[in-house]
């Protein structure tokens, strides 16, 4: 199932059945059964059905969204050789840890924000009637070490847009591994003919606000003292880029 793909259930309990998965990342089958309290055959009828649609995959016991498997992009000449891949469930802990630690740098408060909501919410990937989200990480061995993430408005007349952050632990900086971060991300956008992409960071971040023009983004906006970090109010850069026409 592509992620911006509309959803539509023909069945009420079958729609229950896939928002309880989603709203759990992985949920063992007897659970969302007896969470849902239905009745053991039409679960697995119900269950069947949305399988065979391409909702949502059984794995043993255990059922989760099927969403669309993305390509694994393996830099293996680069120093470190590193990789860049949809962010799995079970990268959670590692993708938090690493946001919070760039947010913790005290200029990217986005990063923050997206942090707190995955660790609030425990799923990496969303995909319901309100909110969708996309994220891929940079890992070098089993390590996550950076990710981009897209914010995919469900709202019609916000459709074409999407928010992008992107970080990289600073250890890993200086190699290409942000830049290739960030073109992943466009380009996952692009090729789901999104037309627009946002990213806002403070005005002290002014590595970031160059990195992004560098890559042909402009600065849009700029709200005075929109931020108030450690004592002092701080703008905020509002940069976007336009994608192109499909």
């Amino acid at each position: 199932m592509e992620l911006t793909e509309r959803l539509q259930f023909d069945h009420e309990d079958r729609r229950d059945i896939y928002d309880h998965i989603e709203a759990q990342g992985t949920v063992r089958a007897d659970e969302a059964r007896r969470a849902l309290n239905l009745d053991p055959e039409a679960f697995g009828h119900h269950v069947t059905v949305l399988r065979r649609d391409g909702y949502i995959r059984q794995e043993e016991n255990h059922l989760r969204v099927a969403y669309q498997e993305e390509s694994v992009e393996h830099h293996d000449a680069a120093d470190p050789a590193y990789t860049i891949r949809s962010a799995k469930q079970s990268d959670l802990s590692g993708l938090i840890a690493v946001i919070r630690e760039v947010a913790e740098e005290g200029v990217y408060i986005e990063a923050e924000t997206v942090a707190d909501l995955l660790d609030h919410e425990e799923v990496i990937l969303r995909h319901n009637d309100v909110q969708s989200r996309m994220v891929f990480v940079a890992t070098v061995g089993e390590e996550v070490i950076g990710w981009v993430h897209l914010n995919l408005p469900e709202m019609e007349k916000l459709s074409h847009t999407a928010v992008l952050t992107v970080g990289l632990l600073p250890e890993y900086r200086g190699n290409g591994i942000g830049s290739t971060l960030l073109e992943r991300g466009v380009r996952w956008a692009d090729e789901r003919d999104f037309e627009k992409l946002y990213n806002s960071v403070p005005s002290t971040n002014e590595s970031a606000v160059a990195f992004l023009e560098s890559r042909g983004w402009v600065v849009e906006a700029i709200r005075e003292d929109h931020y108030h970090i450690d004592g002092d109010y701080v703008d905020e850069v509002m940069l976007a880029t336009w994608l192109s026409e499909s």
